[in-house]
C-alpha cells in the first residue's frame, strides 16, 4: 500500500483529494526535471535576453493574477538588487486598471508574465495592453501550459519567448502548487546572477527530505481545531507568507480564515485578529537581520499567550531540514519553495479535515480554477 502525505492513495482519492496531494509531493522530482529543461534551453533563453539585464534603463516587469502575482513579488527584489535593469512586480490586475503608473511608452520593457493555465483574461489582456502601449516591448511567458493561449498567442519572432514548465506542473487540482514552484525556480535560474545548478539540485534533494519528515507533524497540526490562520514572513517570505494564507482559503473554501503580514508590521492592527482559535506560522528568514527582529516578535507571542498555537517554519525551527541539505547562498527567495511545501500540506490537510473536496473546494463554481466573469475594458476609453 502507497502511503501519500499520510493517507494511502485510495483514501485521498475516495475524498476526492488525490490531484492535489500527487502534485505537492511531486515537486522536487520536477525541479529536477525543470532543470535539466533550463538546461537544453540555455543557448535560447540566453539569446533572448541578450544585454537587457545589465541595461540601467530597461524596464522589467513580473506579472500574474493570485499566486502568479506573488510568484514574481517573491523573486522581484532579488532580481532587481542584482542587476542595473529596473525589475518590479506588479499584478495583471493592477496594470489593467493602472497601466499608466506602470508602463512608459518609450522605455525599453521586458513583459514576464507568469501563467499556470495561460487563459486568464487578466494575463492575455496585460501582454495586448502592453504591445499597444510600449514601443518595441518584448515578452517572457513562464507558463505551464503549451496550450494556453498565452502561449499559443505568442508572436513568431523574436519579441516572445515561452518557456514552458515540467509537463506535470499544470496542476489537475484547483490550487496552484507545482506550478507555483517551478514557475518561482525558473524565474530564479534564468533572470537570477550566478550558478543555478547547484542550487536547484540541493533544494530538491531537501525538498525530498521535507515531504519525508514533515509529512506526520504537519497532518498532526492541521488536525488541531482552528478558526484563523496567520502567515508571517519578511522580505521575500512576505509574499510567500501571502501564498500561503490564500491556500488556506481556497482548500477550505474559505472556511478557514487566513491572513499574511511581516514579522515588523504584524504589531500595527493585524495582531488584533489573534485569539485562542489562531495558528500562527511565521516563516524564518535566512538573514540574521530579520531573525532578530522574528526572536522578538515570537517572545511577544509566548509572553502574551494570545494565539493557540505559534510554529516556526525554516532554518533552525520547528519546522526545518538539516542545515547540511541547504548550502549557504540560498537565498530566502530560493528556499521559499521549500517552505511552502509545509504551507501547501497543511492547507490539504485541513480541506480534508473539514469534509471538502481538496481538489476542487468550490463545487458551486463560486470561485474557477481559472477565472471566470472579467469583462475586460480597453484602457484608450475612459
Amino acid at each position: 500500500m502507497t502511503i501519500l502525505l499520510q493517507r494511502d492513495l485510495q483514501a485521498w482519492r475516495d475524498i476526492g483529494g488525490l490531484d492535489t496531494a500527487e502534485e505537492i509531493a511531486q515537486q522536487p522530482a520536477l525541479w529536477r526535471e525543470l532543470g535539466a529543461t533550463l538546461r537544453s534551453r540555455a543557448a535560447d533563453v540566453a539569446a533572448f535576453l541578450g544585454s537587457c539585464l545589465h541595461n540601467p534603463q530597461q524596464r522589467v516587469i513580473l506579472t500574474g493574477a493570485g499566486s502568479s502575482c506573488y510568484v514574481g513579488e517573491i523573486v522581484a527584489d532579488e532580481l532587481n538588487a542584482a542587476w542595473p535593469a529596473q525589475v518590479r512586480a506588479v499584478a495583471t490586475t493592477s496594470l489593467l486598471t493602472h497601466p499608466e503608473l506602470y508602463l512608459e511608452p518609450n522605455a525599453p520593457t521586458l513583459l514576464v508574465s507568469f501563467a499556470r493555465s495561460g487563459s486568464s483574461p487578466e494575463s492575455l489582456a496585460a501582454v495586448e495592453l502592453v504591445r499597444e502601449v510600449v514601443a518595441d516591448a518584448r515578452f517572457l511567458n513562464i507558463t505551464c501550459n503549451p496550450q494556453g493561449q498565452l502561449a499559443r498567442n505568442a508572436d513568431s519572432g523574436t519579441r516572445t519567448f515561452n518557456l514552458l514548465m515540467p509537463a506535470a506542473s499544470c496542476d489537475r487540482g484547483f490550487a496552484m502548487t507545482s506550478s507555483f514552484t517551478c514557475m518561482l525556480l525558473a524565474a530564479l535560474c534564468v533572470l537570477g546572477k550566478g550558478e543555478w545548478q547547484e542550487r536547484l539540485a540541493a533544494l530538491a534533494q531537501a525538498g525530498d527530505a521535507a515531504l519525508r519528515d514533515w509529512a506526520a507533524p504537519v497532518a498532526s497540526l492541521a488536525a488541531q481545531p482552528v478558526q484563523r490562520v496567520v502567515y508571517l514572513g519578511s522580505g521575500p517570505l512576505e509574499a510567500l507568507a501571502k501564498e500561503a494564507a490564500l491556500k488556506i482559503l481556497e482548500l477550505t473554501g474559505g472556511r478557514v480564515l487566513a491572513m499574511s503580514n511581516t514579522a515588523l508590521g504584524f504589531r500595527h492592527g493585524p495582531k488584533s485578529a489573534l485569539n485562542k482559535q489562531s495558528l500562527v506560522i511565521l516563516f524564518r528568514s535566512s538573514k540574521a537581520l530579520s531573525r532578530r527582529y522574528e526572536e522578538d516578535l515570537l517572545q511577544e507571542l509566548q509572553r502574551d499567550g494570545v494565539a493557540g498555537t505559534v510554529v516556526t517554519v525554516g532554518t533552525e525551527s520547528d519546522i526545518s531540514v538539516a542545515a547540511p541539505a541547504l548550502p549557504a547562498q540560498l537565498s530566502d527567495s530560493w528556499l521559499a519553495p521549500l517552505w511552502l511545501l509545509m504551507a501547501q500540506q497543511y492547507a490539504l490537510h485541513q480541506s480534508a479535515a473539514l469534509g471538502l473536496t481538496p481538489d476542487n473546494p468550490f463545487a458551486d463554481g463560486t470561485v474557477n480554477r481559472v477565472v471566470q466573469g472579467v469583462t475586460i475594458y480597453r484602457h484608450d476609453q475612459f
